[in-house]
């Protein structure tokens, strides 16, 4: 009986730790952060120049805030109970698209065409990499996570 009790307060012990942690890792940052932070990365990665880092830092912040925004509007549909119909669904997805051409048009104007070839070709990999996620938690739905 001893050793029952034993384990199940470890198990326990273990998965307040495990949820710790993971709430560690998600901080919230607040939009200028989440800025600031993304236009290091594309600083880094691109190696840009100071007037390219000003350039990109507003239209960086000018997505966020549209981002930002949407959200809104969405949780705000979820609360409601409201579920978007199939004509709201392609609307959003072809504003989206719109959204993101005028993006690429704005980093083209900005970047050097060798800026520009691996700014793509980093969003590419970074989209191949968020499908491999969701494919993997759709496959594992239901059954248990590993804990890291």
């Amino acid at each position: 009986m001893k050793k029952l009790v034993i384990a199940a307060l470890l198990v326990v012990g273990m998965t307040t730790f495990a949820q710790e942690r993971m709430g560690e890792r998600k901080e919230k940052l607040t939009p200028e952060q989440r800025v600031n932070l993304q236009v290091k990365k594309l600083t880094k990665d691109l190696s840009l120049n100071e007037k390219q880092v000003q350039e990109i830092k507003v239209l960086v912040a000018k997505e966020a805030e549209k981002r930002e925004a949407k959200r809104a509007e969405m949780d705000a549909k979820r609360a409601s109970g409201a579920k978007p119909s199939k004509e709201e669904m392609k609307a959003h997805k072809a504003k989206a698209q719109e959204d993101q051409a005028a993006m690429d048009a704005n980093m083209k104007k900005i970047l050097s065409a060798d800026q520009y070839a691996k700014w793509v070709q980093k969003r590419e990999e970074r989209k191949e990499k968020m499908e491999e996620k969701r494919d993997d938690r759709k496959k594992g739905k239901g059954a248990p996570q590993e804990v890291k």
